[in-house]
């Protein structure tokens, strides 16, 4: 990931982070556990919806700038895994990628960077919604795997803290309200 620059930046950055995130997910759709299988479901639906609005607001508004494209994927190959390796390695995998989304999204809006209220929202929905997904594949990963399996999430202005402790069990989601889009 590098810095968002821009709107179109991070629209571009945007498409195929979230085209990486869907072919992973789709993978899901094979495991034990029906909370992943949920999960999977859920980025999918999400996240291809996103995807076409985002390729709509590029051809509407971006239509001579180059058309976006992967820059390499941050997901492992899933197919070849099964049952617990799986489920653990796409938990794994999806925090730190869910992250970089949150992160490019922060970023946008901390800078001023939205051109169109539209991906002002957008970018304030992906960030809470993924927030929200990184908290509940932590318990997850911690309930299944223990808590020496998390990756390294750090701490950002403005969002609960995410480190492990006692603080973290039981938390469904991230509690509403506004969040900080200034240092």
């Amino acid at each position: 990931m590098h810095p968002v620059t821009g709107e179109y930046d991070y629209l571009s950055q945007m498409v195929p982070h979230h085209e990486d995130a869907i072919t992973a997910a789709r993978q899901l759709q094979r495991s034990g556990r029906p909370e992943m299988r949920r999960l999977g479901q859920s980025i999918v639906t999400t996240q291809t919806a996103e995807v076409g609005r985002m390729k709509g607001w590029l051809e509407q508004w971006y239509r001579q700038s180059p058309a976006p494209s992967p820059s390499g994927t941050t997901m492992p190959d899933l197919s070849g895994l099964s049952g617990d390796q799986l489920d653990k390695a796409f938990l794994q995998h999806m925090i730190p990628h869910h992250m970089m989304a949150i992160m490019m999204s922060q970023q946008l809006l901390m800078h001023g960077e939205a051109q169109h209220a539209e991906v002002a929202g957008f970018a304030r929905k992906v960030r809470d919604d993924q927030w929200a997904e990184v908290r509940t594949m932590r318990q997850y990963l911690t309930r299944w795997f223990g808590a020496q399996n998390l990756p390294c999430v750090p701490n950002m202005p403005g969002m609960p803290d995410m480190t492990p402790g006692p603080h973290m069990s039981g938390m469904p989601g991230m509690p509403p309200g506004p969040h900080s889009e200034t240092p």
